[in-house]
């Protein structure tokens, strides 16, 4: 039990990792300037370096587990649609500058905090990678978090398309708190994480950085349905899109390696 949900658990982390990094990839020579192009594609690079730490050792884990070999190459590129484990919010498509910023703030912010409590877990691993990354993620956060202030109180129409990203990114963020069986497992086994702990530290940073951007507070949106799901491998349509590009060099010429 405990190998299959440490597997699970740490399958999960590099899916959202992977999938985040792979969207935002999608702006390299489109961003809105030179140094912001730089800025996301970086970003894209520091979750991919998560995702393969992360990847490397479900690997390991599922190889001690199953008796037969796993790389991160076929986690990453070798599992269906419903095999992933990603939040909803990761997949979301980019939309305008307003929207991707938006989207890397909500989850950096909860990487942010997540990373913060997985330094303390008992799987000497995961808390390995959770230290190293924090790094990157403090980064993220500080990043994203500026670009949501200068949206919000710039200009009418930056602020409507905050507004507007607001409208259709809000519904994904109640997953990230919403435990999976596994995230469960995890915390009892003593290497997960407490998500309602994370959940009232993420509004308050999210409530805080709202503020400045002159956004209404997590509370005015408290009445709003909240999308799941993505944890337990049911996805939006969006990551199918996703994976055919990504996993296509994989599966067009198996085995291929540079």
């Amino acid at each position: 039990m405990t190998k299959d949900t440490l597997y699970n658990y740490t399958l999960h982390l590099a899916d959202n990792a992977l999938i985040l990094a792979q969207r935002n990839s999608e702006w390299c020579g489109h961003g809105p300037v030179l140094e912001q192009d730089i800025a996301i594609t970086n970003i894209s690079l520091d979750l991919i370096g998560q995702a393969r730490s992360l990847y490397q050792y479900a690997a390991e884990v599922f190889n001690k587990k199953e008796g037969r070999e796993a790389t991160e190459d076929s986690l990453a590129y070798l599992r269906d649609v419903r095999e992933f484990k990603n939040c909803l919010l990761v997949e979301q498509p980019n939309g305008d500058w307003a929207q991707t910023i938006l989207r890397q703030f909500f989850f950096s912010t909860y990487q942010y905090g997540l990373y913060q409590q997985l330094q303390q877990s008992t799987d000497a691993t995961l808390a390995a990678i959770a230290e190293k990354s924090l790094k990157e993620v403090t980064y993220h956060v500080r990043w994203s978090s500026e670009w949501v202030i200068r949206l919000g109180d710039g200009t009418a129409e930056s602020h409507d398309r905050l507004e507007n990203a607001l409208d259709e990114l809000w519904m994904f963020t109640g997953e990230l708190f919403t435990p999976a069986g596994y995230e469960l497992d995890a915390l009892k086994a003593g290497f997960g994480v407490e998500l309602t702990a994370l959940k009232a530290a993420w509004e308050q940073k999210v409530n805080e950085i709202f503020a400045e951007a002159t956004l209404p507070d997590a509370a005015s949106r408290a009445g709003v349905w909240m999308q799941t799901g993505g944890k337990e491998g049911v996805h939006s349509e969006q990551l199918g899109f996703i994976l055919a590009e990504l996993q296509y060099m994989q599966r067009a010429y198996p085995g291929a390696e540079w």
